[in-house]
């Protein structure tokens, strides 16, 4: 674990005092919320925590590292590249938010702690991180997810549904050094989401794992976020994106 990092990054200041422990009772709070939803929803797999922290300081990363936490996602790629370096090596980053092509370069080669890009929406952009991966000494394949559009709204990014089975086929036949990890969508503007959002994204999991020939469990399911995180458990989400409720109310400085 590196040293408690003692600068300003991103416009905030350290905090000095060893009583603010916001962050880790945020996030020790959201871990018994995710338990209590799993209980209900009578699974036993388990589901994992993003803590998403764009446009948070590493100070409170590191607070949530300190109490634990290692799955960490960020939205834009410049932030993660200025953040990750100044933080624990064995931090496991996902890249939440949309990446152009020309992004996936610094991207993968900045950030080695990178496990999965959760946002795949075409073929293009599975091409370019297969070709960049192949030629990294990466240890283990890139995870990536599909981002599937299940609210239909044009100003949100992902494939449509329809969509999904074509481009799984595509990376699972054409790009070895990619890991399909399971499927991704976006809430609604309020980050919410209605359950048919939700029951849309496991059909084309299930459509995807027909297609490859995979039991429908091994592909994850990354839905949920702050507002709706524990009804899209109880529907099935192994991957809930959660933000605000651990880091507080976002800051748009930048």
């Amino acid at each position: 674990m590196c040293a408690f990092l003692a600068q300003r990054v991103f416009g905030m200041s350290v905090h000095n005092s060893s009583t603010d422990k916001a962050v880790a009772r945020a996030l020790k709070d959201v871990v018994a919320r995710i338990d209590s939803a799993v209980k209900r929803s009578g699974r036993t797999q388990p589901v994992r925590l993003v803590a998403v922290s764009k446009t948070k300081p590493v100070e409170a990363i590191q607070e949530a590292y300190d109490a634990g936490h290692r799955d960490f996602g960020e939205n834009y790629v410049q932030e993660l590249l200025d953040k990750a370096p100044l933080l624990p090596a064995d931090i496991r980053w996902h890249f939440i938010g949309h990446l152009q092509s020309n992004k996936a370069k610094p991207l993968l080669e900045g950030v080695p702690g990178l496990a999965c890009v959760q946002t795949v929406d075409s073929s293009k952009l599975a091409d370019r991180l297969e070709r960049i991966a192949a030629g990294l000494s990466r240890q283990q394949k890139l995870g990536v997810m599909l981002q599937v559009n299940t609210s239909g709204e044009e100003s949100k990014y992902g494939c449509a549904p329809a969509e999904a089975v074509g481009l799984a086929r595509h990376i699972a036949a054409g790009c070895g050094s990619l890991q399909l990890a399971g499927l991704m969508t976006i809430g609604m503007p309020d980050y919410s989401s209605r359950p048919e959002n939700f029951s849309c994204l496991v059909q084309c999991r299930a459509e995807v794992a027909a297609a490859l020939g995979l039991p429908p469990e091994q592909l994850e399911l990354s839905m949920g976020m702050s507002g709706d995180f524990e009804q899209a458990i109880e529907m099935g989400s192994t991957n809930v994106r959660v933000g605000s409720t651990i880091f507080g109310a976002r800051e748009y400085s930048r």
